[in-house]
């Protein structure tokens, strides 16, 4: 990581991180947040990757069907939430579009990636804890938020 700037002091607070080649998007902004108290946080970002997995989450097997783009890409857009996890682990899930060399876009969610040249990431936390939970009759975690009366 290069670095962060806090650009208001909240709440809530807003950041913007500086990510710099190699480094992997989703360790370096889940360590971000752990060593800021960001317990949950609206993410997005534009930039470079130089190697990426994107998944699409098929229905039927319930398991990502994982998609590597093995080349420099722009990153057009991610947007996504940091909050936690079943296990209280804080976690990163993001969706980004990526711009290939030749102009055409990939995209789905995101797996894993390594930054290439640099990344600017807009991290705006909220004031409300976001947390997933497992859904075993769709086989993915998703916001746990309470029902409307």
């Amino acid at each position: 990581m290069v670095g962060f700037a806090q650009l208001d002091a909240g709440p809530p607070r807003s950041f913007v991180v500086a990510l710099d080649a190699e480094d992997s998007v989703t360790d370096s902004l889940v360590r971000f947040a752990a060593k800021n108290r960001v317990e949950a946080a609206a993410v997005t970002a534009f930039g470079g990757f130089g190697s990426t997995t994107l998944g699409f989450f098929d229905l039927e097997t319930r398991e990502y069907v994982r998609n590597a783009v093995d080349e420099q890409t722009e990153l057009l857009s991610l947007v996504g939430d940091i909050g936690r996890d079943d296990g209280g682990e804080l976690a990163l899930h993001a969706h980004v579009v990526l711009g290939l060399r030749d102009g055409t876009t990939r995209g789905g969610h995101l797996l894993a990636a390594t930054v290439r040249p640099t990344l600017e990431v807009m991290v705006t936390e909220s004031l409300t804890q976001l947390r997933r939970r497992y859904r075993k009759d769709l086989g993915l975690t998703l916001l746990d938020l309470p029902n409307e009366s």
